[in-house]
This record gives structure tokens, sequence and C-alpha cells, in this order.
């Protein structure tokens, strides 16, 4: 998914609150959470702090991100998987121009999903992402620069990120492009080395507009293409009600538009704001899906803040998926998030903003809940023979401190 571009800096009145808040993306399904899709650590640390866009003060394309230090534990449940884990992150500005940031996640995972007690054995691996960034203030632009690792017993995930984002018009504009290259190297167990490897480039760019004291919208664009080992070593397909190891191509093209709106309705109800998206994802294996969100923010007193969003997905199956394939392909899937699903979550978030602190410090203590229900058209559950679906839960705990 696009990058939310970082809205311009006159827009300070549009929300209340103080802090600038990191960007939110939205996922597609659950089992890929803990393994490629987490693989840059921020993602998981813009996630939870991403309902606080919607009440707290924009980011500015054209100020350095504070200093600061964060420290989060996670808990996933759903579907036969549980993840938990501490991530840390430190960030400190150099002379006013130079901000450098490091981030450290741990996933220890338990994977029971219908995946692994349908086609092999239950088992427990633990996950460990790096994440180095750099981020260079040079007038009305900012240039970030960042690396990341992920490391599993049998996954290795690497990626180089860089973007730009810049202010036109007076500060009302800020127009953002980025680019990131990664490269997979995949194993198997009971396989010594590494029996493949994939490559992933990304493209994104996007705009946000201040349309309002109150009002602002952003459009962003991603455009990826992914080349090599594209399935999973462990994962069989059916044909003919014969288990067979599964066939992907080895190459994938995407696209994906999401537009987004913000608006301040403080003049309705005090300190409080209400967002909505609209995300459009569509590639060349036939997969066509949307995901639409409502969000709503409301600070309670002057040291706390809820955040509250509702999230639809749905999407269409890939060419070659099929639950058991009636005809021999070259090509053919049991992948179930290939497969025709939706899923709802809702989610919500309060902060505690702690008072009388020394002046330029200030400390926060988050908490987070989402629920998250996934329902399958045409995957079956082997053991019950009716389609599958299942409900999971994701907690989160936070500290934020900057200075």
């Amino acid at each position: 998914m696009a990058a939310t571009s970082p809205p311009p800096k006159r827009l300070r009145r549009l929300r209340p609150g103080r802090r600038p808040q990191r960007r939110c993306e939205a996922g597609s399904a659950a089992s890929t959470w803990w393994r490629r899709g987490c693989a840059g650590v921020g993602q998981l640390l813009r996630g939870l702090l991403g309902g606080l866009l919607a009440g707290g003060t924009a980011a500015t394309a054209a100020t350095l991100p504070e200093n600061k230090a964060e420290a989060i534990y996670h808990v996933y449940d759903g579907g036969g998987v549980k993840a938990t884990g501490p991530a840390l992150l430190v960030r400190k500005s150099l002379a006013d121009r130079v901000s450098l940031s490091a981030q450290y996640y741990i996933d220890a995972v338990s994977n029971a999903s219908i995946d692994v007690v349908t086609t092999a054995s239950p088992f427990k691996e633990t996950r460990k992402a790096y994440d180095f960034g750099a981020d260079l203030l040079v007038r009305d632009s900012l240039l970030t620069l960042s690396v990341s690792r992920s490391d599993e017993p049998d996954y290795i995930a690497q990626a180089v990120n860089a973007d730009v984002s810049h202010e036109v018009f007076g500060g009302m504009t800020t127009v953002s492009l980025g680019f990131t290259r990664a490269r997979d190297q995949v194993g198997k167990k009971g396989e010594l080395g590494w029996i493949d490897q994939a490559r992933h480039w990304q493209y994104r760019a996007g705009v946000t507009q201040i349309l309002t004291p109150r009002w602002l919208v952003s459009l962003n664009a991603e455009a990826v293409a992914d080349s090599g080992f594209l399935g999973s070593p462990y994962r069989a397909a059916r044909v003919f009600g014969a288990a067979v190891p599964e066939r992907n191509p080895r190459t994938r093209s995407s696209r994906a538009v999401k537009l987004r709106t913000l608006y301040d309705s403080g003049s309705l109800l005090a300190g409080s704001s209400v967002r909505a998206e609209f995300r459009r994802y569509w590639d060349n294996w036939d997969i066509l899906a949307t995901t639409t969100e409502f969000g709503f923010a409301k600070r309670l007193g002057e040291s706390f803040l809820l955040d509250a969003s509702l999230r639809f997905y749905a999407q269409d199956k890939a060419l070659f998926y099929s639950d058991n394939a009636q005809v021999e392909t070259v090509y053919v899937s049991r992948n179930r998030q290939l497969s025709t699903f939706k899923s709802t979550s809702f989610s919500a978030r309060l902060s505690y903003t702690w008072p009388r602190l020394p002046p330029g410090w200030d400390v926060k203590l988050m908490g987070a809940y989402e629920r998250k229900s996934f329902r399958f058209d045409d995957f079956t559950d082997l053991r019950t023979g009716s389609n599958y679906g299942y409900d999971a839960n994701v907690l989160q705990l936070m500290v934020l401190a900057t200075f």
C-alpha cells in the first residue's frame, strides 16, 4: 500500500493535539501479519500511531521527526497463529538537519494455522527484525533513507527504502515520492541452504492538499513488481482431491490507489475529528481488492485521546486459485490469501499523556485492541468440509517519550 504523504505544517489547527504522527498502512490477510508484510519493523509502530493521526498534529515535510524513544509489546491470536513480542525505537536529531533512527523487533510465533494442521505439523519459531534510517532536512524537502532486515529460521527479508517529500504552494501542498528495493531468501526446514529467492521493487507517489484550515485530502499510488519464488515451500494444492505442491507464477505486478480525507469536527463536537479512506488494488494474477475504512477520534479531557476505526476488505480470487482443481494446469494454488474472501475489523486505541513534565518532554501511554473477522467463499476446511472462517485479536501496549 502506498505510504500516506505527511501533510504540510500549516495544518497544525486541523486536529486536536500537539505531536506529529506516523503514517498508517492497512494489511490484507492475517497470516502475512507476522511474515514479509511485517518485515519492515516501522509498519507495526506506524499502525499503532496511525489512529492518532486523526487526533494529533500533522507531520510536516519541512520539519525533522522529534527525538523520541518508543517501546511496544504486541499479541496476535487468531486462525491458529499466535505471535507475541516487543519492539523498540530510538530516534535522535543531529544539528537540526539530520535525524537518525534505529528499531528492533522480536516476534515469537506459534503456528497451527489451517494450512499447517491439514498438510504439516504445528511449529514454533522466532523472527527478529532490524531497521536503521536517516532523515535529512533540505529547505522545504525531507529526504529519508532506511534499510531493514528480517530473520527467520527459513526466511530472510532485506530491503532498502528511499523517500522524498517536498512542500509547494506556500506549504499548502506536499508531494512525496518513494522507492523500495527488497530481496528475500527462502529456505525449507529439513533442507540445507536456501532453496530459492525473491526480489521486489516498489514505486510510490502521493500528494496531500490542505483544502481548508479544517479539511485535508491525500491521494497516493503504488506500483509493485515481484519476481522469483512467490509461494510457500510448505503449502500444498489439491488437484482431483490429491495433494500436490503449489505452483505459482514467478512474476507478479500490482497497482494500488488510495484516497484519504481527514476533517476537524471540533466545531460540532469539541476536540474531535473524523476520517475516511478508500483503497483499490489490482494485479496481473487477476486479484481485485477494495478496502474501505472510517475513523473517529476524540479528546477526553486534557490527558486522554480515544480513537476508533472500522475497516471493510473484500477481494476476488487469483486466476490460478482452486480449492480442488478439476483440471491440470501449469499453475495451481490453494493459498487462502489468493481466494475470494471478505474481512472486517474494529479497532480502538486509548492514549494517556503524562501531565506536568518539564518543558520539551512528552510521555504517552497507549493501549490498542483490534478484532478481525475473516470469511472465505471458496476455501474449504478439510476437517469439516465447510467454508473456512476465523476471528483474530490484536493487542498492543506502548510507551512513547519525546524530548
